[in-house]
């Protein structure tokens, strides 16, 4: 029986940084919200302590856990359960994104070439979207609307429609809210008779055109902003909306396919990026690119740029207003199919295909039922998820290298904390201390809850009464920074 020098070390989730912070200034900054963050923010969430609450238990045993017996000598482990919690677990965030990964690779995606579509929108109109999560949603229905149109223009086909998986991001490099679509997009379209059109080169000034008006008329029809403001925009040199699609896939490149759905997919906060926190919870936050970029100013209402810099110092409750804005609200989806891989058309092909070939699906029904155990295996077990992000088998044995079996799940605290005090592992909670009332901020917001419109000159450098858009600010793209800022960097 052959072992490994390398084992999987369960996570101590209280360990981290991102915990600390929580455990220590969460129920101060619930109380202070109203005053310091809702004209800002919007008002409070009842999700956003739901969801804080069962992070700050996930993978805690003393919560319940399953029981992992060695079938060759004996020798048991607990395994915790997890939160499942959106936008705010790291850990669950990247089991979500490896599950969606691989029903992308292996249900989903046709063997033909793909692109990533980012879809940005100017500055002066994010604020709607942090102030109504709805219109996020919506924001996405655009993106497919454009890519649809654009693909029925260049194939001058009217029911031709692409296969697009669209995820919602809200996130900047920062944690700044920075409302965008990721999108997977076939390389072409689909004819109602399934035969697949290739477009490997697209009129990206159309397609921006066609990005332009959607957006406008979604926020039209909203009643979220006037045609005045459409016309500002759609009359400036830099109207502040921007298409990249410079990232190819080629047909069968599956493992392109999933990681670039882990990176869409990912959590807003990364915890190797906390990389300093002082003893009064101070945050320095790092950006993935080391290069200095003006990042919007922290918390600032009009997404202004800021000092170019690669980190941002967050006070405790300045970081936990910039993390909870991006979680989503219950039923708020995140992920969207949409065209050639939407539900409804996957479901009908599905019928189709089972009519014209029953007889050989009856007589393969064997290995069906084996394909389905395996898809159900991988979704609910969890050390296919270690073995994929550690490479490390959790379920072999440490001290004999044999295999080891789930024997029995606790979920009961009380049962949870007896087992765990025979056992020697039972750490204490922590109490955690009273929250704290806090004076507001004497500076005065200038759109509370927006009652009163943002106006254009209030969203970037202004040159001949122009609105100047800078850069996008998403992780993939190529950076142009102006050369009238001061510079801040984190060297280590």
């Amino acid at each position: 029986m052959s072992t490994s020098s390398k084992f999987y070390q369960p996570r101590h989730p209280e360990d981290s940084p991102f915990f600390k912070v929580l455990e220590a200034n969460f129920d101060t900054f619930e109380l202070n919200y109203p005053a310091l963050y809702q004209s800002k923010h919007g008002f409070w969430r009842p999700v956003i302590r739901k969801s804080l609450e069962k992070f700050m238990r996930c993978g805690d045993l003393r919560e319940g856990f399953a029981i992992v017996r060695c079938k060759d000598c004996g020798d048991e482990k607990f395994v915790a359960f997890s939160c499942k919690q959106r936008s705010c677990c790291p850990s669950c965030d990247k089991k979500r994104s490896i599950i969606l990964g691989r029903r992308l690779t292996t249900e989903i995606i046709q063997p033909v070439a793909h692109r990533q579509w980012v879809f940005t929108i100017p500055k002066r109109l994010r604020i709607y979207y942090r102030m109504d999560r709805r219109l996020l949603g919506r924001l996405s229905r655009c993106a497919y609307e454009t890519m649809r149109e654009l693909f029925r223009s260049e194939t001058a086909n009217d029911t031709v429609l692409p296969g697009m998986f669209s995820a919602i991001q809200s996130f900047g490099d920062l944690l700044n809210f920075h409302p965008h679509i990721h999108s997977i997009v076939t390389e072409g379209a689909y004819t109602e008779d399934d035969k697949f059109i290739p477009r490997p080169y697209v009129n990206l000034r159309v397609a921006l055109t066609i990005w332009e008006d959607k957006v406008c008329d979604m926020m039209l029809r909203e009643e979220k902003i006037s045609q005045e403001v459409v016309n500002q925009i759609r009359n400036q040199k830099h109207s502040g909306f921007s298409i990249d699609n410079s990232v190819r896939i080629p047909a069968g490149d599956n493992d392109g396919i999933h990681r670039l759905a882990e990176y869409i997919a990912r959590s807003p906060l990364s915890l190797a990026r906390m990389i300093s926190v002082d003893p009064d919870g101070s945050v320095v936050y790092r950006a993935s690119n080391k290069s200095c970029i003006p990042y919007p100013l922290m918390g600032d209402e009009t997404f202004k740029t800021g000092v170019k810099r690669n980190f941002q110092a967050f006070k405790p409750l300045d970081f936990l207003a910039e993390v909870t804005q991006h979680i989503p609200n219950k039923g708020e989806h995140q992920i969207r199919f949409y065209g050639r891989y939407s539900n409804k058309g996957r479901g009908y092909r599905q019928k189709l295909a089972d009519k014209q070939e029953e007889i050989n699906r009856l007589l393969d029904i064997r290995h069906r039922v084996e394909e389905i155990k395996i898809r159900s295996k991988f979704k609910l077990y969890w050390a296919a998820m270690i073995r994929l992000v550690f490479e490390v088998d959790p379920l072999q044995c440490q001290k004999c290298g044999g295999e080891m079996k789930i024997v029995g799940f606790i979920d009961s605290e009380a049962k949870a904390r007896d087992i765990l005090i025979s056992s020697g592992l039972c750490r204490d909670r922590k109490t955690r201390p009273p929250p704290k009332a806090l004076s507001p901020p004497q500076k005065p917001v200038k759109y509370p809850l927006l009652k009163e419109p943002p106006k254009a000159e209030d969203f970037g450098d202004f040159t001949c009464g122009e609105y100047i858009e800078p850069v996008p600010d998403y992780e993939t793209c190529d950076m142009v920074s102006p050369s009238n800022h001061e510079v801040a960097e984190w060297t280590e």
